[in-house]
C-alpha cells in the first residue's frame, strides 16, 4: 500500500461524491457499457499524447477505448498497445479530402461513444483543424461530451463559438492556454488564473466546465455551487504529457456519470447534470494529481508521462477505491 496523500477535508468530501457516480462491476452489464472512450489527436509528429490519454481511459476503466487520428500516428500507436482500438481516419495537408469527408466517419462514430477527447497531439494544421471543427458542432448536436485539451484549444481561441453555452463540455487549459482564451473571449482577468478568472472564463463561454490547470487545479462552469479546487499533492516533474492522464481520466469519468444519469445501477445521491459534470472534472483532477505524486515519489527527477499511466489504477484505488458489489 503506497503512503496515503494528504488531502483537505472539502476534497475528501468531494471524492465521496465522485465514488457514487463510478458504476460497480455488475454481471448484468456488457462490454461497452462501463465506458466507450474516444480520443482524437495524433499527427505526424506527435504520437505520444493521444496514446496516454486513452491508456489512461483504459486503465481507469473503460471497457473501450479508442484512438483516432492520421495514418503516420496509426501505424506507431498500434505498436504501443494492443488494447487500443486505433482509427487511422484523420488526413493532415495536403490531401484532396475536404474536413466535412473526413469528419464524417468520425460523426458516425459518435452515437456509440459515452465521450470524446480531442486534442492530444492533434496539431495545428488547417486541416485537422477545420476536420475538428465539424466534429464538435456534431457531437454538440448529439449531446455527447467532449474534453478540449492542447490544439483542441487552439482551435477554440479562435472560433469560441464552437462550444459557447455547450454545457456537456469540459476545457482542460494550464495557465497559458487560459489566458489565450481569456483574450479570445475579450476577457481581462487581470492576471488572475485562479478561482475568480476560471469563473470568469466559464460565464464568457456561456458556462463550459475549465479545469485551470497548475499548482492546483481550478474547476469551474462559472456558478458558486460548481466551483472547486483540485488541491491534491502532485510530483514536482513538470514532465510534458501529464496532462493526457487528465483527459483520458476525465473522459471515462464522463461515461461513467452517464450511466449514473441513466440509472444503470442502484445509484445514490440524486445529482444533476451540472454537478456530476464537475465531479467528473474534479475525479479526473485528483487521480492525475495522485499519480503525479506517486510517480515522483518512484521516479524523482526522471519521471515521464508513461509513469503516470502506470500509476492509474493505484491512484484510483487510494483516493475512491473499488466497491464490495465489483469483488469477488
Amino acid at each position: 500500500m503506497p503512503n496515503q496523500p494528504e488531502m483537505s477535508p472539502a476534497t475528501k468530501e468531494l471524492l465521496k461524491k465522485v465514488r457514487m457516480i463510478v458504476p460497480p462491476m455488475l454481471e448484468k452489464f456488457h462490454k461497452g457499457m462501463l465506458g466507450r472512450v474516444a480520443v482524437i489527436g495524433g499527427s505526424e509528429n506527435y504520437t505520444g499524447a493521444p496514446y496516454f490519454s486513452a491508456m489512461a481511459s483504459a486503465r481507469l476503466g473503460a471497457d473501450l477505448s479508442h484512438v483516432i487520428c492520421t495514418p503516420p500516428a496509426a501505424n506507431v500507436i498500434k505498436t504501443y498497445s494492443p488494447n487500443l482500438m486505433v482509427h487511422p481516419l484523420m488526413r493532415e495537408s495536403p490531401s484532396h479530402s475536404t474536413p466535412s469527408t473526413l469528419a464524417s466517419p468520425v460523426i458516425a462514430m459518435l452515437a456509440h461513444l459515452h465521450s470524446l477527447v480531442i486534442g492530444p497531439g492533434l496539431g495545428r494544421d488547417d486541416l485537422m483543424q477545420d476536420t475538428v471543427a465539424e466534429v464538435i458542432s456534431a457531437a454538440r448536436d448529439k449531446k455527447v461530451p467532449l474534453v478540449l485539451d492542447a490544439d483542441a484549444l487552439w482551435l477554440i481561441q479562435r472560433r469560441p463559438e464552437l462550444v459557447k453555452g455547450y454545457k456537456e463540455c469540459v476545457l482542460t487549459p494550464n495557465v497559458v492556454e487560459f489566458g489565450r482564451l481569456a483574450q479570445a473571449v475579450g476577457l481581462d482577468t487581470k492576471g488572475d488564473t485562479g478561482k475568480e478568472g476560471c469563473k470568469a472564463l466559464a460565464n464568457a463561454l456561456g458556462g463550459v466546465m475549465v479545469v485551470r490547470k497548475g499548482g492546483v487545479d481550478w474547476i469551474s462552469d462559472g456558478s458558486d455551487d460548481w466551483t472547486v479546487v483540485g488541491d491534491g499533492q502532485g510530483g514536482r516533474k513538470r514532465s510534458g504529457g501529464q496532462g493526457d492522464t487528465l483527459t483520458g481520466s476525465i473522459g471515462t469519468l464522463l461515461a461513467w456519470r452517464n450511466m449514473y444519469l441513466e440509472g444503470a445501477w442502484d445509484t445514490e445521491g440524486n445529482m444533476g447534470r451540472q454537478e456530476t459534470l464537475m465531479l467528473a472534472a474534479f475525479g479526473g483532477s485528483a487521480i492525475t494529481r495522485e499519480c503525479s505524486r506517486l510517480a515522483f515519489g518512484k521516479r524523482g527527477r526522471s519521471l515521464q508521462a508513461s509513469d503516470l499511466t502506470d500509476e492509474v489504477p493505484v491512484a484510483f484505488e487510494t483516493l475512491i477505491g473499488e466497491k464490495e458489489e465489483s469483488k469477488l
